[in-house]
């Protein structure tokens, strides 16, 4: 899966001025706009020649596994054992590092430039940072701790580049050029605007969009969960100012990082890839509704999944399980099964793994989740967040105003520039009318649900052999 580097700034520009203009046209000035934050998909990795400024190859997005047999590779390798401790991920498709070696395996250019000295790399934020402060002329080459956490590279102890794992990809720092990384929340580091309607507006806000998720729930208490349900769903659970460390399949990252007096805080992260983009499969390619908005109608035709299960592994299963040659299957079928039973698979499938995520998260810190807050596109649907309720047999409380994405790189842009001062502050913030979904089937007849979804994760291992990882690439 790639993206065009080029196109990611250009839409990013477009939105600009289009909010901008949407700002304006109720009557306020830009004089109003005090900062600028900025959140991203996190992974997705870009690489650049220093002296052109030009993008070398396509973004390689997060959810790509064209990396498998370089996985299993590099498991092999002396010190593989070592780095989840480092730097929290495990060795899988999704790290930004696996990309970085496909590139360097694959491209010339990349190649070349890292051979001349002149490779610069960086995630989405780092990307669209360097080209919205002017690209080459100005020269911002910087992340922030929560993004730069999602490569590989940091220690997370430390939250500065580790030598070890950079050893472990036999990267040497002085043919490639890694960002400068900065807490979240910071008045000069991200620069500013060089052009557009708010050009010269700072940008004092940073992060990656699960812990701007984090944030934007207003998660700054140990304990605290949010469930982000968009393309992929990804749960974070706020463990507090010290890492730690999974055993149970999901991985530590940094929350976020306000700097100054503030010590960063960590989290426990379920990256589930496919939750909307199964939406979309039903829609795009199976064409039982014509949008993804009217997939909970289509669901809605019937009372229940009718014994369907849809494991969407299309880019393996991440967390808990990490199983890289799964691949999406779908058992229960019978000649009785509609397409209302097949599209609530699909949505259940993203709570079944919720709940594998909850309870990997409750063996993790031992504490069991009372509450789960949740926002993204398909907590747009009350079936849906009814299903997740039901399965994982705890409230769902879903805000009026879902996009807390977007609220949270406000709230770290603003507190940079003093909009606001403490936490306590924000207390109010999107609290009002939210609903709040209670469990509606018994204990028992969740577990139940739940042992035949697992019976079916376990049923769609082994489906991708090298052969069939050829040809799918």
């Amino acid at each position: 899966m790639e993206q065009d580097p080029r196109e990611i700034v250009e839409s990013v520009q477009t939105c600009i001025e289009e909010a901008t203009k949407s700002f304006t046209d109720t009557g306020r000035s830009t004089d109003d706009i005090k900062a600028i934050g900025i959140t991203s998909q996190r992974e997705t990795t870009v690489l650049w020649h220093a002296e052109t400024g030009e993008p070398l190859y396509n973004a390689i997005a997060w959810p790509d596994t064209r990396t498998q047999s370089i996985v299993r590779e590099l498991k092999e390798r002396k010190g593989a054992d070592k780095l989840q401790d480092i730097c929290g991920l495990p060795l899988s498709t999704y790290p930004s590092a696996l990309k970085l070696t496909w590139l360097f395996r694959n491209v010339k250019e990349v190649q070349q430039a890292y051979d001349a000295g002149k490779l610069m790399f960086g995630t989405i934020d780092t990307w669209l940072l360097y080209k919205l402060n002017g690209g080459k002329e100005k020269n911002v080459h910087i992340t922030d701790s929560t993004n730069a956490s999602r490569t590989m590279f940091v220690n997370l102890h430390t939250l500065q580049y580790s030598p070890e794992v950079l050893e472990f990809f036999q990267l040497d720092t002085k043919k490639i050029m890694l960002p400068k990384i900065v807490p979240c929340s910071d008045t000069e580091a991200f620069g500013s605007l060089a052009s557009g309607v708010l050009k010269g507006k700072r940008i004092t806000g940073c992060l990656g969009d699960q812990s701007a998720a984090l944030v934007g729930q207003l998660g700054f208490e140990p304990g605290m969960a949010k469930n982000t349900y968009g393309t992929g769903c990804f749960l974070l659970y706020n463990v507090g100012e010290q890492p730690v460390m999974s055993s149970h399949g999901l991985l530590a990252t940094v929350a976020y990082n306000f700097g100054g007096k503030r010590k960063p805080v960590y989290a426990l992260e379920g990256s589930i890839a496919v939750a909307g983009s199964a939406v979309k499969y039903v829609v795009n390619n199976l064409k039982f509704v014509d949008s993804s908005d009217r997939i909970s109608e289509c669901a809605a035709t019937v009372e229940d999944n009718g014994g369907c299960y849809f494991v969407t592994a299309f880019s393996g299963l991440f967390a808990p399980y990490w199983i890289d040659d799964a691949q999406g299957t779908m058992f229960g079928i019978t000649q009785y099964t509609q397409q209302g039973h097949i599209a609530r698979a699909v949505m259940e499938a993203t709570c079944f793994q919720t709940k594998a995520i909850l309870d990997a998260m409750e063996k993790d810190s031992g504490h069991k989740l009372t509450e789960l807050a949740v926002d993204g596109g398909m907590s747009n649907s009350d079936l849906c967040m009814q299903s997740q309720a039901d399965i994982i047999n705890i409230p769902v409380d879903r805000p009026v105003m879902r996009e807390t994405t977007a609220l949270g790189a406000a709230i770290v842009a603003g507190f940079a520039v003093d909009v606001w001062k403490e936490f306590e502050e924000l207390k109010e913030i999107n609290k009002e009318d939210r609903t709040v979904f209670q469990p509606r089937v018994s204990q028992e007849e969740s577990g139940k649900m739940y042992k035949r979804w697992t019976k079916a994760v376990e049923m769609s291992k082994g489906w991708l052999d090298s052969d069939s990882e050829s040809a799918s690439q």
